[in-house]
């Protein structure tokens, strides 16, 4: 039997140094990091010479489908998924069937999760007009945060009423994480183009009906709402060059209490694509313009956006395949979110250290995670071996996604992940699952 696992000759990236080591890991935890650890008796030796080790993934932002639309999703496929993409922890939100709006339909989602997800997990309280005593007896070590829908809301979760909102801001705590969109400037845009071609409208007027004007008028009252309460607010998806501006750069992340985030789909694709993929890379936010897509970058790099995230929300392709009105948003991302970001890593666009300290880092140190997103001795090892020289085509013979497609059919990237170690347990093996071990319940330091 086993009593550890030392990766030997890895190229580590961690807290923006790259170096060569070894890491020796023993009951969950990194133990020790070194330049030349010598394996003892019952210790596990993988060479990773040639291979990047870094942090898993810590996702902020995913839509699993269950309790309720599992017939998009569920917990095991997609968590399955994401850790074939190197994400060892996610966070997903509330607007399942029934949606998370009680702690006890919070809690049946963790019991979910507890049997079946493969990743390390935890989930969002949902915040509507009518629920704040609910809400305020959520538990700040063992949640997440709280999740806001001001646009974009199924069910009955779109939070409009400015009185309750500014009560919700003002009586909590904890990271308040919102989508924004203006619902009555998206009413009135999508009006004017039902008028002009009825429930057939061409995709690329999606940016234009869910515009700009209705992200930034949405986050500019989300962020003055915080600051005028004092409350701790993280905007989701950003997807418009104005909102950057938003934000500011010039104090630590731990130091902000209002934060931001970025998502894979919005940094790679943009509105010239929609003719080539339609309803695919139809999300919400909309993918907007090339400007749009360059803005986010540079707010990504000179860190006024903190995270990056997928907003994995798997549809079928039935149902994506409708016309413009009756197609929903949001597409599956998690098995592929690093493996187009290193494609950005090799174009020189991003340095890997700073794609590391988005994806891995600054989540945990914005939910203040315990133990989690950094490789460091008596940290869990949740981490991942790259190998960048080892390119794959996305084909529906390799997606893992229960919805079968991916925005991402048919390109070639350089790199795949050969193995992802979810608490020290060797979970993914070059396309082999260990599927005996699951993740645990990720925990707060607040």
């Amino acid at each position: 039997m086993t009593k550890g696992i030392l990766i030997q000759n890895a190229t580590i990236v961690n807290e923006n140094k790259i170096f060569k080591g070894d890491i020796l890991i023993e009951n969950e935890i990194i133990t020790k990091i070194s330049s030349k650890i010598k394996p003892t008796k019952n210790i596990e030796v993988i060479n990773a010479e040639g291979k990047y080790l870094i942090p898993g993934f810590i996702d902020d932002q995913v839509h699993f489908r269950e309790p309720g639309l599992t017939h998009k999703a569920n917990i095991a496929t997609e968590s399955r998924a994401a850790i074939a993409g190197g994400i060892t922890t996610f966070i997903e939100m509330p607007n399942t069937v029934p949606q998370a709006t009680t702690q006890d339909l919070l809690e049946d989602k963790f019991k979910i999760a507890a049997v079946d997800s493969y990743a390390n997990y935890s989930f969002m309280f949902g915040g509507t007009n009518d629920n704040l005593e609910e809400l305020l007896k959520t538990d700040p070590k063992k949640v997440a945060g709280i999740k806001l829908f001001l646009g974009s809301s199924t069910g009955n979760m779109l939070v409009d009423n400015e009185e309750i909102l500014e009560k919700i801001f003002s009586s909590t705590k904890m990271i308040i994480s919102v989508h924004c969109e203006d619902e009555g400037t998206i009413r009135k845009n999508t009006a004017i183009y039902k008028e002009k071609y009825g429930d057939d409208i061409p995709l690329k007027y999606h940016p234009l009906i869910r515009s700009e004007a209705a992200c930034y008028l949405s986050s500019s009252k989300a962020i003055e709402l915080a600051k005028k309460t004092g409350a701790r607010l993280h905007i989701f998806h950003l997807s418009t060059e104005k909102e950057t501006h938003l934000f500011r750069n010039d104090i630590p992340l731990e130091e902000k209490q209002i934060t931001s985030e970025v998502c894979i789909h919005h940094l790679w694709f943009s509105d010239k694509d929609y003719e080539e993929k339609g309803t695919h890379i139809k999300w919400n936010p909309a993918v907007k313009t090339e400007k749009d897509r360059l803005g986010l970058w540079k707010a990504l790099l000179d860190d006024r956006i903190d995270v990056l995230a997928t907003d994995h929300a798997p549809h079928t392709l039935d149902e994506k395949n409708n016309n413009y009105l009756n197609a929903p948003s949001g597409g599956p991302l998690v098995q592929h979110a690093i493996i187009a970001l290193l494609e950005k890593v090799k174009e020189g666009v991003i340095p890997i250290e700073k794609a590391v300290e988005k994806m891995s880092h600054n989540p945990a140190k914005l939910f203040q995670i315990e133990k989690r997103g950094f490789i460091k001795e008596g940290y869990f090892a949740d981490i991942v071996l790259i190998d960048t020289n080892k390119p794959q085509t996305v084909s529906k013979d390799n997606i893992l996604y229960k919805c079968g497609w991916s925005p991402f059919e048919g390109t070639t990237f350089s790199s795949t992940i050969t193995h992802t170690f979810v608490n020290g347990n060797l979970i993914y093996n070059n396309g082999i699952f260990n599927d005996e071990i699951k993740g645990k319940r990720i925990t707060f330091n607040r």
